[in-house]
């Protein structure tokens, strides 16, 4: 309860693990556009959840039933996703897992291994309108925070937030040559000296691809102090179909039949993703990280993508963010 005695939302947490009661709750109706609050479960209803999230042009990869039943699947994240109703109109959506850990303590994330994931939220909705209930909700399940990838509330004395990020986004609809001609001088020299290598590029949706691409993945990460995700996350990419003809795909370079770099772009609709890039030192000098970045701007172009979002950088980054910007 609020300190003038309003209750929130009447939340049911229920044990192993907590999750809102099913039925829908009323919020406080204060001239508010979200009349009421449920939750709905992507892996029980995954029909009925991506036909709500398809009518919100935001939606990405990291949206969809899919994407929750990977994380659910490789790291046995549970889903706490939010649908706050409207009296009419569609509804707002806030897809939530619950991450435990010993360094980080209990938090709320929207979504983890998720660089974007922002609130789906309808014409005349915002984040405030949805604060109290979401305020109520993080202290009822005493998370140390939660965290919206993409959005973020207002701070008050109750909640906390982690460290910021950098975003970057890159619109395709002026086609190749016009995205060519805005690149920076410095990726265009890399492009064109990656070329002079004759490094073999191939765009593909198979797992022997992700496959090829996990083992360089081990590598950086390795080489970065980070422990890699495991192969069972990529090969549920996979069965998921994440990764398909209708959807995602690995862009890889080799030189003399050796992977020397590659990347997984994730798509939904006309947005897609960078989500993993990954490349073997020996061959810097070859520019092979440039070159599988140009060739997936162009295979999205050709697919008919509008968008392509570059993943998050954290605040330090800025080798990262440089790369990313130069774009």
């Amino acid at each position: 309860m609020h300190s003038d005695g309003t209750t929130l939302v009447d939340f049911h947490p229920l044990t192993p693990p907590r999750l809102l009661h099913a039925a829908a709750r009323p919020l406080p109706q204060r001239d508010e556009p979200v009349a009421s609050m449920d939750t709905l479960n992507p892996l029980a209803s995954p029909d009925e959840w991506d036909r709500e999230c398809r009518a919100h042009a935001g939606a990405t990869v990291f949206h969809t039933a899919a994407w929750a039943r990977v994380l659910a699947t490789t790291y046995g994240h549970q889903p706490l996703y939010l649908r706050f109703r409207q009296a009419h109109g569609s509804a707002a959506l806030v897809p939530l897992m619950e991450v435990k850990s010993l360094v980080t303590g209990r938090r709320a994330v929207c979504l983890p291994f998720s660089d974007y994931c922002a609130p789906l939220l309808p014409e005349g909705v915002t984040l405030t309108h949805l604060q109290a209930p979401l305020e109520y909700l993080a202290r009822d399940h005493r998370w140390k925070y939660l965290e919206l990838r993409g959005g973020a509330l207002p701070a008050t004395p109750e909640t906390n937030f982690p460290p910021s990020f950098h975003g970057h986004e890159l619109d395709l609809r002026p086609g190749q040559e016009s995205l060519w001609n805005g690149l920076d001088g410095s990726v265009r020299r890399a492009l064109r000296k990656a070329q002079s290598h004759g490094l073999q590029l191939r765009v593909a949706h198979d797992e022997a691809a992700l496959r090829g691409y996990f083992e360089l993945h081990t590598l950086t990460r390795q080489r970065h102090g980070l422990p890699p995700q495991p192969w069972a996350f990529f090969r549920q990419l996979h069965r998921e179909k994440l990764i398909g003809p209708d959807s995602g795909f690995v862009v890889s370079a080799s030189a003399e039949g050796r992977p020397v770099a590659a990347a997984v772009f994730l798509c939904c609709g006309t947005t897609a993703v960078y989500k993993f890039g990954a490349s073997d030192e020996r061959a810097w000098d070859c520019r092979p990280n440039n070159l599988v970045m140009w060739e997936g701007i162009q295979h999205l172009i050709a697919t008919g993508a509008h968008t392509l979002h570059f993943g998050r950088s954290s605040i330090g980054q800025e080798g990262l963010r440089r790369f990313k910007l130069s774009w």
